[in-house]
């Protein structure tokens, strides 16, 4: 059996002396492992570094085979950023949470085109902490968890959305909630309305991903008895520190 295809890099772990076992998120094949041989050596080991965007030769005699992996670097965007902290902890996080989330072998175009544009914004150095929540968000709804912030689980009205229930995934209003606010979670304003001249807080950003967190614990991770990957909370600790700087800033 044979297939090519474009992949993302999501990881690559050492196997024996010089092979790599290299994971990727493609666009038409899902996540999807291989056994790249000489993947260590100097020139493939830059091949397979995250977050690159790679052309993939998958090759197995069965389709349940782990596969021989070949293929060309057709982007390398860590490259792009590698003096900084916080983008490439966004990087890690991304890949670490395709990689522990998609289920492997099941084509997820959606997962693979959003991953690619949190890629160039980080790339672009513009709007990449909002991006990573919004991949987020695209992840749950592609694993069919989607959390609709589109009007009030209780009046059914659009605005002064400032909530969602646990329960349910929706958005509640400000008056339907207030009696209830200890027990829903925050809705911060950027998930409903992007505005690139109102750039959201760091703070903003870990209320979103606090949202997208307590939905990918119960409804992705714990019913397997999984959690969350680390990289997803060192990312976490950087947004923090950045939003403590930022608080300090404004004394």
């Amino acid at each position: 059996m044979q297939w090519e295809d474009e992949g993302i890099v999501l990881a690559a772990r050492r196997h024996g002396e010089s092979a790599l076992i290299v994971h990727l998120l493609t666009r038409g094949h899902g996540r999807h492992a291989g056994l790249v041989r000489g993947g260590q050596g100097r020139k493939l080991r830059t091949v397979y570094q995250i977050g690159n965007r790679v052309t993939a030769v998958w090759k197995a005699r069965l389709a349940e085979y782990l596969g021989a992996l070949s293929g060309e670097l057709l982007r390398g965007h860590a490259a792009h950023f590698i003096d900084n902290p916080a983008r490439l902890a966004c990087l890690a996080a991304a890949a670490a949470l395709a990689q522990s989330a998609l289920p492997e072998r099941e084509p997820h175009p959606r997962a693979f085109a959003g991953l690619s544009t949190l890629l160039e914004s980080l790339d672009a150095d513009r709007g990449w902490a909002v991006g990573y929540v919004e991949w987020e968000l695209m992840l749950l709804t592609e694993l069919g968890f989607g959390l609709d912030l589109s009007r009030c689980a209780a009046t059914g009205e659009t605005a002064d959305l400032v909530y969602v229930s646990p329960r349910s995934g929706q958005a509640v209003s400000a008056a339907a909630g207030e009696p209830y606010r200890d027990k829903l979670l925050r809705l911060p304003h950027f998930l409903l309305v992007r505005a690139e001249q109102n750039t959201p807080s760091p703070q903003d950003v870990l209320d979103g991903l606090a949202l997208t967190e307590y939905f990918l614990e119960r409804r992705v991770f714990e019913p397997y008895g999984r959690s969350t990957p680390q990289a997803r909370s060192r990312f976490i600790d950087v947004l923090r520190r950045m939003a403590r700087i930022s608080r300090e800033q404004t004394l």
